[in-house]
């Protein structure tokens, strides 16, 4: 008798929808090359170098201790919905009661479960592009249909009032906002927002994911503006995603949070309660020392990351066929490398030409942008300096 012969044919429709996390495997293969003997830089991975703080580190030993080791309710602990909802309130200036907050294992999960939660075959879910590399698989294997909104240096890589207009169609179920973004740094104003909810009021049915975790790591004047506080009227269908793998140097915790509608929030708990039980009892306890705790050192962190930012912006920029903008916010330059796709091909290559030379980028055409690349300064001074100087000799 012979061995049954399995292959992609048995998996389901949905996972073939989907393709694997390029920014992942870019991280992954600079990690293989390290294991060989390669001294590779990677600049692929948006994961601040900065130690996580010594209360949350506290908190999160304490709670070994203390034999908090077993199933939370799925939503999240009180101790931490509570802390969630002053974080909202304080930080992102979004009243919300801690029953309409719920805790997940990262942003990235939360976004999946909403996804999942509402949208099927025939749903259409507007993108700004480029976009964070997630949101269209997620899309994708909800069922529904990702669907590109262009922006680009001219536009601040945001998306206009008359764009979105243009964009929604009576399929349309989600817009997904991110600002700070990734792989832009854009960010959107106040004003920028009114003129979205203006157009949103017109379409009650369409909701809005958005997706604010990179909202402490601002470097422009004023304070950071979300949809849910600019347009109130609109907040019983706005999703607002949150975190502190980014502001806190978190990222291994797993621990995202997110505000919303009730009936939103329950629908992703009811899916969170098969999918994955309750996040980390552990990294819930050390996330409510984070958001209860010290946030003075969010003001060094932010000076440090602007001086690399402008550290990078320079550097690029002086490299003879690149050009990239300054960010607002997060820690990522995307870089455009157009007049010299002649000599590479596609930004791919350009890639992996990087990455002999010692270097991990993330190609452009990754975040559905083409002829560049991604770079994350949240890297070691030291060692972005070197990754920079690496770059301008790979492309001479």
């Amino acid at each position: 008798m012979s061995e049954p012969h399995y292959s992609a044919a048995h998996l389901s429709p949905a996972l073939q929808r989907i393709a694997a996390s390029r920014t992942t495997a870019m991280t992954d293969r600079a990690i293989a090359l390290r294991a060989e003997g390669r001294d590779i830089i990677s600049l692929s991975v948006g994961e601040p170098d900065f130690p996580t703080p010594p209360h949350v580190i506290a908190a999160a030993k304490a709670a070994l201790d203390a034999g908090d080791t077993r199933y939370t309710a799925v939503p999240g602990t009180a101790a931490l919905r509570e802390a969630a909802a002053l974080h909202f309130a304080r930080d992102l200036g979004i009243e919300v009661p801690p029953a309409q907050v719920i805790v997940s294992a990262g942003g990235k999960q939360a976004i999946f479960l909403a996804m999942a939660a509402t949208v099927g075959s025939g749903d259409e879910v507007l993108i700004p592009a480029p976009w964070w590399v997630s949101y269209p698989e997620i899309v994708r294997f909800a069922g529904a249909e990702p669907v590109a909104i262009p922006t680009t240096p001219a536009t601040g890589y945001r998306i206009s009032a008359e764009q979105l207009e243009a964009a929604i169609t009576p399929r349309t179920r989600w817009l997904l906002l991110n600002s700070p973004g990734n792989p832009t740094g854009a960010v959107y104003s106040a004003d920028d927002l009114a003129a979205l909810g203006k157009v949103l009021r017109r379409h009650p049915d369409v909701l809005v994911l958005s997706d604010d975790i990179y909202a402490p790591l601002r470097y422009g004047a004023g304070a950071h503006a979300t949809l849910a506080v600019v347009c109130p009227d609109l907040a019983e269908r706005v999703l607002t995603v949150s975190g502190v793998s980014k502001s806190h140097a978190m990222t291994g915790f797993r621990i995202g949070v997110s505000a919303g509608p009730g009936w939103l929030i329950g629908a992703m708990a009811k899916l969170q309660s098969h999918a994955s039980g309750n996040p980390c009892s552990i990294s819930q306890a050390a996330a409510v020392a984070a958001f209860t705790g010290p946030q003075d050192f969010l003001l060094d962190w932010r000076e440090r990351f602007r001086v690399r930012r402008d550290m990078s912006v320079a550097a690029l920029n002086a490299v003879s066929g690149l050009s990239t903008p300054v960010p607002d916010g997060a820690f990522y330059c995307l870089v455009d490398a157009g007049p010299l796709m002649a000599r590479f091909g596609d930004d791919e290559a350009l890639a992996l030409h990087l990455l002999d030379h010692g270097v991990a980028v993330v190609a452009a055409s990754a975040f559905g942008g083409s002829q560049g690349f991604r770079i994350s300064f949240a890297a070691d001074d030291a060692r972005l300096a070197e990754a920079l100087s690496r770059i301008a000799k790979a492309l001479k």
